[in-house]
């Protein structure tokens, strides 16, 4: 690892070591909520991947692993990866607490080094969800790590989101990868909690649509889904409308534009 790496790296894991305290009080993820009313995966995510009864489902970047758990509600034997050791505590925790520890497992581990920290092991379904590939400065890497953990006819799932945008819609990002990352020294998490982060430097980078496809493809996997929606699941404009199931989208008096996208991919 050079220096510039170490350097993002550990800026970003203090970052998301602290953010899992505030995120398990916040509102946002209301995770006593979550541990008294069950839920499952989202609907949305169910309609793209169908029934997981039986399946082995490996979470990349799984944070503190409710995405994960849901999964392992609706039968899918679950392994969450991500590399903060506090968020892999918290989950391995929550597990726990909701029933759900013998169909889930929790490993410390940096997304790139993923199929080295599983020794080989390979999985029906990856799945990575929203608000997570931004935080990695090369998509090859990562489609590597998705190519090298998917099992022959295995599928993967990404859900998503990347704002080009202010809050008035006026371009602010690259729309490419590019070698130098945006940094961010926000003192807020993208939650309700109003907790100033002592650790607030992140470093973030933007991967276009057909960066992201042609990485997965050039490496073994056949595209079956890329759906653009008019929605994301947090309010990234302070003018998106909510809806009832707790999504966010353009009110009907704006032209509409694509928020997030699905896609879902087979290994061959």
């Amino acid at each position: 690892m050079g220096d510039y790496e170490a350097t993002w790296r550990a800026a970003n894991l203090a970052k998301w070591d602290e953010r899992t305290g505030i995120h398990v009080r916040s509102r946002f993820y209301d995770v006593e909520g979550w541990l008294r009313e069950k839920p499952g995966p989202r609907a949305w995510e169910v309609n793209a991947l169908g029934d997981v009864s039986g399946r082995t489902l490996l979470h990349l970047q799984c944070h503190f692993g409710l995405d994960t758990l849901a999964w392992a509600r609706a039968g899918a034997t679950v392994t969450g990866v991500d590399f903060s050791r506090a968020a892999i505590n918290t989950a391995s925790d929550l597990a726990v607490r909701a029933g759900l520890a013998d169909r889930a497992a929790f490993v410390l581990a940096d997304v790139y080094d993923a199929a080295s920290a599983l020794a080989g092991a390979t999985f029906d379904i990856v799945y990575v969800s929203l608000g997570a590939l931004c935080w990695l400065p090369s998509v090859e890497r990562w489609a590597e790590q998705v190519a090298a953990l998917l099992r022959p006819g295995g599928r993967f799932y990404h859900p998503l989101a990347w704002a080009l945008a202010n809050d008035e819609l006026v371009v602010e990002h690259t729309y490419f990868e590019e070698q130098q990352p945006f940094v961010d020294d926000s003192p807020f998490t993208y939650t309700d909690a109003d907790v100033e982060l002592a650790s607030r430097r992140s470093y973030e980078w933007n991967h276009s649509l057909g960066e992201i496809v042609n990485a997965l493809i050039t490496r073994g996997l056949r595209i079956d889904l890329l759906e653009e929606l008019d929605w994301t699941v947090w309010r990234r404009y302070p003018w998106l409308d909510e809806l009832p199931d707790g999504r966010y989208t353009v009110p009907a008096d704006k032209p509409r534009l694509p928020l997030s996208f699905i896609l879902v991919a087979t290994r061959a």
